[in-house]
């Protein structure tokens, strides 16, 4: 399976805003344009900015794009908002939910969490990151790695769990309560240059 194994700051320079909410990435020297100097060269034109928002998100949520097509396509052909239903398509990824719950501090660990098979929904385990969560569902997580997800959870003490989802930081259970809305994902894209772009 392919999939990205270079230097993750690297992506956030890129597209100029942090992809992951860790200092090495949020940091204002890192944010400058990749190159000795920051060379951002001529200003984006339409298609560029349609495809800067692209790759904001498919970086922010670790997607390949065959795979980010793939949601893609299944979203439009659902009734509503093409933008909206992609936001939440990917951010119902169970890998996202691992990381949006604070049990992971990016979403590169989440994955990696996931894939071993250390998480489980409803009482079963599941090593897919693009699993999608439903309402109702139940996040655990396995004897054998929660002490580690504990220590993610002290590193991440300023970390808010969106209202979407239900966290037991006791029992390290987290339970899907609703669907999210824009307004609740923390990573400020335009859906719609997306679904523009592919048009």
């Amino acid at each position: 399976m392919a999939r990205y194994i270079g230097p993750k700051v690297k992506l956030s320079r890129k597209v100029g805003v942090p992809i992951a909410d860790i200092p090495k990435h949020t940091s204002k020297r890192q944010l400058n344009p990749p190159g000795q100097h920051g060379f951002r060269g001529r200003r984006l034109r339409d298609y560029g900015v349609r495809l800067n928002e692209k790759q904001k998100l498919r970086y922010h949520y670790s997607v390949l794009e065959k795979q980010f097509r793939r949601v893609l396509a299944e979203c439009t052909r659902q009734t509503g908002n093409t933008g909206e239903i992609l936001l939440q398509t990917l951010e119902r990824r169970l890998d996202n939910v691992v990381r949006r719950a604070g049990l992971a501090r990016t979403i590169w660990a989440a994955r990696q969490m996931v894939v071993h098979g250390h998480v489980m929904v409803n009482g079963k385990k599941v090593d897919r990151p693009s699993c999608q969560v439903h309402v109702g569902d139940v996040i655990t997580c396995k004897e054998k790695i929660q002490k580690l997800v504990r220590e993610n959870m002290e590193s991440l003490a300023g970390h808010v769990v969106p209202g979407w989802m239900d966290l037991n930081p006791a029992e390290l259970t987290t339970k899907i309560v609703s669907v999210p809305t824009p307004d609740q994902i923390p990573f400020e894209v335009d859906p719609n240059l997306i679904v523009e772009l592919y048009k």
